[in-house]
């Protein structure tokens, strides 16, 4: 009896140590193709220096679109197909103007519109400025606010090593700030540029005016830094000082745009899907080569890497390039409303939105007893120097997906630099260090195999 025991277990842990040395052989294999046959810098290159910034509605966009779609259609998918739907359109308009007046100097400072923002009067605006840390303190200036600009400056803090989480802490100022001050009288606002460097590239982004009337819009736009230290000092020595702002930026009619959808279908469970993406469109002063160039060719080039290895996943992979994540959303929106119309069943959702660096891991959403079980891929991934397995958000285009137990993941690059390029003019192709950006993609590629081949692990009792 216990010669019989001995030897079920000895079968068991064969078995066992085989299927993890298969794995394990099919993810050197992964990370071999990325870093020898990959063709996603390549798509980058063409997507940043050959079609250039890509805000949703604009006609770059489109031609991302159609670009996108043509090389998807290479790589051995079922089908390639758009997915349709209005989006915002919003134009910068001429370059945006600023200075501080000083007594009898004026003093130049790098500015850009905030994404969503009105213009200026044609001849801009003149007025003084109130310095506050955050929206809360709106409560207490009150009525001082009448006329005034109001000048967010609290910084991302510098002590986080988690950037994303220096981020959050301060951006209500750009998203809400216009709204907010709006309401007390401001005649527009200046924001700090999210960026912990610093330097003289201001960073747009989008703000929204939420239920305010049309009547009560105010101009929002954002300083560099350098500019914003610059102005804190000089208000502290004069408190009566002006700033002139000019702006051309206006909000048009909505447009027809598009999500680029590759799917293949799975070998086993073709009506279990896997997405893996990232966005399409990007900001506008930039072509956007982290945000998110970077995560639309490793998405594009996880089909690449199987297609080389010859790996046929058993559950339908769908690559999927969302339109309008940067002001509005529209695409993770449609892609969840049509999915929901075709009674589709997602399994598991992988987002690259943080930037093309060095791969660190991913941010996982799932139950407690799942995200252990994903705990347990760890050693297979530490030989690539892939470490940080936490719980949190996967990715904004993921995040309307509601198919019940879908597991959702965000890869996790290293963030320190992310927040020196994101939405500023400097977010360049020169950026883009192409083995970080490969190790990304066939990290990806090494999560959706090991999703793939276990996913009966996950699946409801």
């Amino acid at each position: 009896m216990k010669k019989s025991a001995l030897l079920i277990v000895l079968f068991l842990n064969g078995i066992l140590l085989f299927s993890q040395t298969k794995e394990e052989q099919t993810i050197k294999e992964i990370y071999k193709s990325s870093l020898t046959n990959s063709k996603c810098y390549s798509w980058l290159d063409y997507l940043s220096n050959s079609i250039g910034a890509r805000l949703s509605g604009s006609a770059n966009a489109e031609k991302a679109v159609q670009y996108t779609k043509s090389q998807l259609e290479t790589l051995g998918f079922d089908r390639v197909y758009l997915q349709e739907m209005m989006v915002p359109k919003w134009v910068r308009g001429e370059k945006e103007s600023a200075y501080i007046l000083d007594n009898k100097s004026k003093i130049n400072v790098p500015v850009c519109a905030l994404g969503g923002s009105i213009a200026t009067p044609k001849n801009g605006l003149t007025a003084e400025v109130i310095e506050v840390k955050s929206i809360k303190e709106l409560e207490t200036l009150g009525g001082k606010l009448k006329g005034k600009i109001v000048f967010y400056n609290r910084p991302m803090e510098p002590e986080n090593i988690e950037t994303f989480l220096s981020y959050r802490g301060c951006v209500d100022q750009r998203s809400s700030g216009a709204k907010e001050a709006a309401k007390y009288g401001a005649v527009a606002t200046i924001v700090r540029s999210m960026n912990l460097r610093l330097d003289d590239f201001p960073h747009t982004g989008n703000q929204n005016y939420g239920d305010l009337p049309k009547s009560q819009y105010i101009p929002a736009a954002a300083i560099s830094t350098n500019a914003a230290e610059l102005l804190s000092k000089t208000l502290k020595n004069n408190p009566k000082l002006k700033f002139y702002l000019k702006q051309s930026c206006q909000q048009m009619d909505d447009v027809v745009s598009y999500n680029v959808v590759g799917e293949l279908k799975g070998s086993e469970h073709p009506e279990n899907i896997m997405v893996v993406g990232g966005h399409l469109d990007s900001w506008d002063l930039a072509d956007g080569s982290h945000d998110d160039g970077a995560g639309v060719v490793q998405s594009m080039e996880v089909m690449n890497i199987f297609k080389n290895i010859g790996y046929k996943p058993k559950n339908t992979l769908r690559v999927v390039l969302f339109m309008n994540e940067e002001n509005g959303g529209r695409g993770g929106k449609k892609y969840e409303e049509l999915a929901q119309a075709n009674k589709e069943k997602h399994i598991f959702a992988l987002e690259s939105d943080s930037g093309g660096f060095s791969p660190r891991g991913f941010s996982i959403e799932s139950s407690d007893a799942v995200f252990d079980k994903i705990l347990t891929w760890k050693p297979v991934f530490e030989p690539y120097l892939i470490h940080s397995f936490v719980k949190g958000h996967g990715g904004s285009d993921i995040e309307p997906l509601t198919s019940k137990s879908i597991i959702k993941a965000g890869l996790k690059p290293d963030s320190q630099r992310y927040f020196d390029y994101h939405h500023a003019a400097n977010d360049k192709f020169g950026a883009i260090n192409k083995r970080e950006l490969e190790l990304g993609a066939a990290t990806m590629a090494a999560m959706l195999y090991l999703m793939d081949q276990n996913y009966s692990l996950f699946e409801p009792k």
